[in-house]
């Protein structure tokens, strides 16, 4: 592979993937139309982008930690933890304005150890967010004694959980901008095409002078700021903060947001916006799991497939090469 070649302009998208996420996404809007013709009411398809931008905010961290090559378990234990620190000093002071900026720091803290760890250590990526996953987890926990926090300044939940327009959640609109701002970046900006080139061939991105290790860092980085962003919405929605917030489960969805949105778990390929493709599908395929009556546990083996077969026909289609 040529020092050109690696920094390139990404592979056209959507990719196909993507495109059979679309055909499925369609079939399953057809079969609710049939079996559940409520979904479509105006109320539940907000409340549907709600879920699913709320999912979106994490599986954009992931997503450009994924095309730089990595992967980050630890994203729904750092969003519980950063939720539960804001919560607890906006609960003790009633001062609304710090709560988010310590969620916020709280989130990019925990990304940058993961960074330091991946990036200048040469830490396996799986092990370091597997074990800050379990560590953020157990003292998140600890801290709240499994206990919400609850009775939070009423001017955070809702300046964070308004609808100022047609009654669309201002998460969705934050979400959408996100969703387009990082798309065009991390295609045509010099940082975003370092990412992809990282992903790639680390090998010949060293050759070409790329900071790698700054990138790697920067990346991690970057998916703490999205867990952090994700604990303030996510606790003006809920108005209250828990260790449950991050449950073990949210993973799962996350990586299957990613996958299913072109996302390849090999690095170097896919858009973030197709990560929020992915996140909406999952969503509207949990809701419909839900409204058929598919239980919990057996909607778990049929996720689970999901990726297994994504990840198939990512390898199948060329992977990082």
């Amino acid at each position: 592979m040529s020092l050109a070649g690696t920094i390139s302009t990404p592979q056209k998208w959507p990719s196909r993937q993507v495109v059979v996420s679309v055909v499925v996404l369609a079939a399953v809007l057809v079969a609710l139309a049939v079996i559940a013709p409520n979904f479509f009411r105006y109320g539940n398809i907000i409340n549907v982008l709600l879920q699913a931008s709320l999912l979106g905010i994490l599986a954009i961290g992931m997503a450009v930690v994924m095309i730089v090559g990595g992967i980050d378990l630890s994203l729904p234990a750092n969003m519980a933890m950063s939720a539960v620190l804001g919560a607890l000093y906006m609960k003790a002071t009633g001062d609304w304005t710090v709560g988010p900026l310590i969620m916020i720091g709280a989130g990019v803290a925990i990304g940058a150890v993961n960074g330091f760890a991946v990036g200048r250590l040469k830490m396996i990526p799986f092990v370091v967010t597997l074990a800050m996953m379990t560590m953020v987890s157990g003292a998140t926990v600890w801290m709240t004694n499994s206990l919400s926090i609850s009775q939070l300044p009423e001017t955070f939940v809702d300046i964070f959980g308004a609808r100022p327009i047609l009654k669309i959640p201002v998460t969705v609109l934050i979400v959408a901008g996100l969703g387009f701002v990082l798309t065009t970046l991390m295609r045509s900006s010099i940082v975003g095409r370092w990412a992809y080139a990282v992903g790639i061939n680390e090998k010949a991105a060293r050759v070409a002078r790329i900071p790698i290790a700054r990138v790697v860092l920067g990346s991690y980085v970057f998916s703490g700021l999205m867990a952090g962003l994700a604990a303030i919405l996510v606790t003006a929605r809920l108005g209250a903060a828990s260790a449950n917030m991050g449950n073990d489960g949210m993973v799962l969805d996350i990586v299957s947001a990613c996958v299913v949105g072109g996302v390849s778990i090999y690095g170097g390929s896919g858009r973030v916006f197709g990560a929020l493709f992915g996140a909406l599908l999952i969503t509207v395929l949990s809701n419909a799991m839900n409204l058929m009556g598919v239980s919990f546990y057996f909607s778990l083996v049929i996720k689970g497939a999901v990726i297994i077969a994504f990840v198939a026909a990512d390898r199948r289609s060329g992977g990082r090469s």
